[in-house]
């Protein structure tokens, strides 16, 4: 079946079975009690064991099977002498089943760019708040999210010790997102999203602007699309530049998946392309309906203080 799938589909398999194994080494780690917690920038930038471990095993795993895709992960680590109990080899059947939009066929593996957020959340990971954190696989083609693939390592993890834990959620642009159930905030409600750790006036002043019922502040890019999607939030508000391409590429092609939009806060798109920089010194701006009431909302003085 592999070998007459197109690139994408079977890139889009393997990031699946990948962020899966991903899950399950965030779970183990945890379990371990050792978090191996390091400070990068401060104590709102951390990295652990779980980071190194995941974002090792996924760019390990995918650059053997698609050595000519370009993957960029946020951690700066090696990937030479990797453990072989990290790789993971598989592909998921259901998504090589599916039949990916025409559009995507001719795609070559060297056009392809792949960013990895290997634990979104760090800090929250930390602190115990389990049900902020995700696994993020975005994948990138001429420059734009085409798809994604989104792990919450914890998912049910309050449901009691029977519980199953863990989800995979992934979507392509053109084919749709699968893994959940969509669900739109009440008609008229403004249910925004916000960072937890990186509040500043200006995220403040742009969230007071858009007058919402009520204001969220959660961790994780990846955990607030899915609020969008599943209807807990009408909007991520993220008026700072403290977010990264491996936070939203992944988030952005899921919520693009189900016709939601994701753009900065001056409504600009973003690039994917693998000589862009890393910031999006423009924060983010993303819903799932109503685009244009949260963007028209977003005062000017927040527009100058945050440059593309």
């Amino acid at each position: 079946m592999a070998s007459s799938s197109t690139v994408l589909t079977r890139l889009v398999a393997s990031a699946y079975s990948v962020a899966h194994r991903a899950g399950t080494i965030v779970r183990n780690v945890m379990a371990g009690g050792d978090l191996g917690i390091v400070e990068k920038c401060g104590p709102n930038d951390l990295q652990t064991k779980a980071d190194r471990l995941v974002q090792m095993s996924i760019c390990s795993s995918l650059a053997r099977k698609f050595p000519r895709v370009t993957i960029i992960g946020e951690e700066d680590l090696p990937l030479h002498d990797i453990d072989e109990e990290l790789i993971e080899d598989g592909q998921c059947e259901e998504i090589l089943r599916k039949t990916f939009p025409p559009q995507y066929s001719s795609i070559k593996e060297e056009e392809l760019v792949v960013w990895v957020d290997p634990l979104d959340g760090t800090k929250e990971y930390t602190e115990g708040l389990l049900d902020h954190v995700t696994v993020l696989i975005g994948i990138a083609y001429e420059g734009k999210a085409i798809a994604g693939v989104i792990n919450q390592p914890f998912y049910n993890y309050e449901s009691g010790a029977d519980a199953v834990l863990g989800r995979t959620i992934w979507g392509v642009v053109g084919l749709g997102a699968f893994g959940f159930q969509l669900k739109e905030v009440p008609a008229g409600k403004h249910i925004i999203t916000t960072t937890r750790s990186h509040s500043s006036k200006v995220v403040n002043d742009c969230i007071s602007a858009m007058k919402p019922d009520s204001v969220m502040r959660v961790g994780g890019a990846g955990n607030k699309i899915i609020q969008l999607i599943e209807g807990k939030a009408s909007a991520y508000v993220f008026a700072s530049p403290g977010c990264k391409k491996w936070d939203t590429c992944a988030p952005e092609a899921i919520l693009h998946a189900v016709g939601g939009k994701l753009t900065d806060i001056h409504g600009n798109p973003f690039n994917y392309n693998k000589e862009v920089k890393h910031m999006n010194s423009a924060g983010v701006l993303a819903t799932l309906r109503n685009y244009d009431y949260y963007a028209s909302r977003v005062p000017e003085s927040v527009k100058k203080d945050l440059v593309p």
